[in-house]
């Protein structure tokens, strides 16, 4: 059942994006007077549909091709290769009639739209829900560091009370597209040093393999009791209220060190000591195969999460800065795969990818979050200079209008077949990408 629900929600998340995105092309041809003769959600390849109607001279349909969607505008050399028109005189009411500057609007039109739904989608969450986030003052004991974090040098407890400098103020700032994506030193406070930690250009390629959990964990490290107790450690005789202060000999102070323990004795019985009413009670618990004895820890240790709430009018540029900031992130990571401090397999997700992010339970907010997320990246992506995207049509009218003159039909032909081999092999190689790092996870 997780399955369907993933799917099922990658399904309505793309299928969102793609008919705004090909109704912003719609739009623009219908509003310049050119003729529309297909709208369709996923390629009707071989002109086999899953559902059509004709309505008003255009076909509406669904194809049975899940690879995105298309506009058929008439007079023009796009994605169904369809050159038989073209071969008489231009009509009024076909593309290539029309100034090109009014193509170029046309051709821009989906990327337009995914911009203003990426704005919109955050301006309603900022709206709804404000702006939480945890501030670096309330983590008093410092952060938990992963894998990838104690590679570069950073310590359980460490305190970063500086980014490039300047002072800190969100926890979240830690793990931001902005620590991770530029070059980075992290200003420390480690007991009574003063220590300096340099992000590796290349950290993307670990946290692809790893997680974002495994640099900087997004909870400070915090001390804990025990709340409600079951399985092995109900056996074991721990009890609601319990301090968990040492397990084989290791003295446990911090959420994180138990963790540790209990990973390093998963499988086996775990001498644990639990300070109760000031005295210190030696149990015996079984760990689990997972590195848990079976309790859930007290919320009065969580750090206090802050939240400012802005208005209609006020959340409209907060919104606006968190799509524009997804956007310009995005194309900093491209920049970086273009540099080579990313390797391109590492920094690619598909749609095997894309479903795990949706999750296996329904979440309409992080649901819409991740839609916002995908709308600023499909228009990032459809500007690219590539034929067969609206990026490379753009290319193409921006040269037409420099040089006075249209580009041959054979040319741009050529290039849309050249555009569409490109995007095939890419979608392969992303595909089998994805399959490759779900079957490494395993």
């Amino acid at each position: 059942m997780s399955i369907v629900i993933m799917v099922g929600q990658l399904i309505l998340g793309l299928s969102i994006l793609i008919i705004l995105h090909e109704l912003g092309h719609f739009l623009a041809a219908r509003a310049f007077g050119i003729k529309v003769e297909k709208f369709y959600l996923f390629f009707d390849a071989w002109n086999i549909s899953l559902f059509k109607f004709t309505y008003k001279g255009v076909e509406y349909g669904i194809g049975w091709l899940p690879l995105g969607g298309y506009v058929k505008i008439a007079g023009m050399i796009d994605e169904s290769m369809d050159t038989d028109q073209l071969a008489g005189p231009p009509q009024p009411w076909e593309f290539r009639s029309k100034p090109a500057w009014q193509r170029l609007i046309v051709m821009l039109g989906g990327v337009t739209v995914n911009i203003i739904l990426g704005i919109l989608i955050f301006w309603v969450l900022t709206m709804r829900f404000g702006d939480s986030y945890i501030p670096n003052s309330a983590a008093k004991y410092g952060i938990v560091p992963g894998e990838v974090g104690k590679k570069i040098g950073l310590l359980p407890g460490d305190k970063i009370v500086a980014i490039n400098g300047k002072a800190v103020e969100r926890f979240d700032d830690l793990t931001s597209p902005k620590v991770l994506l530029e070059n980075t030193v992290f200003s420390i406070e480690r007991g009574t040093e003063h220590v300096s930690v340099t992000i590796p250009r290349t950290i993307l390629n670990d946290l692809s393999d790893h997680g974002i959990e495994e640099f900087i964990s997004r909870i400070p490290r915090i001390k804990f009791s025990v709340d409600s107790v079951y399985g092995n450690s109900l056996k074991g005789g721990l009890q609601k209220g319990d301090s968990v202060v040492a397990v084989n000999g290791q003295s446990i102070a911090f959420w994180d060190q138990l963790q540790v323990a209990l990973l390093n004795a998963k499988g086996k019985v775990a001498d644990v000591t639990a300070k109760r009413n000031n005295a210190l009670v030696p149990l015996k618990i079984q760990v689990n195969g997972d590195g848990t004895i079976g309790f859930a820890r007290s919320k009065e240790g969580f750090p206090q999460v802050k939240t400012i709430y802005y208005g209609f009018f006020g959340s409209l540029p907060i919104g606006a800065s968190r799509a524009w900031g997804t956007f310009t992130d995005n194309a900093k990571g491209l920049g970086k795969i273009f540099k080579g401090d990313v390797k391109f397999s590492k920094a690619v997700s598909g749609p095997v990818a894309i479903a795990n992010l949706f999750g296996s339970h329904v979440d309409w907010v992080h649901f819409w979050s991740l839609v916002g997320f995908l709308s600023m990246v499909l228009a990032l992506m459809n500007l690219l200079p590539i034929p067969a995207l609206d990026g490379g049509h753009a290319v193409f009218l921006i040269i037409e209008m420099i040089k006075g003159k249209p580009l041959s039909d054979k040319f741009l032909e050529r290039a849309q077949i050249v555009g569409f081999v490109i995007l095939v092999t890419l979608m392969v190689f992303v595909f089998g990408n994805d399959i490759v790092k779900q079957v490494m996870k395993k």
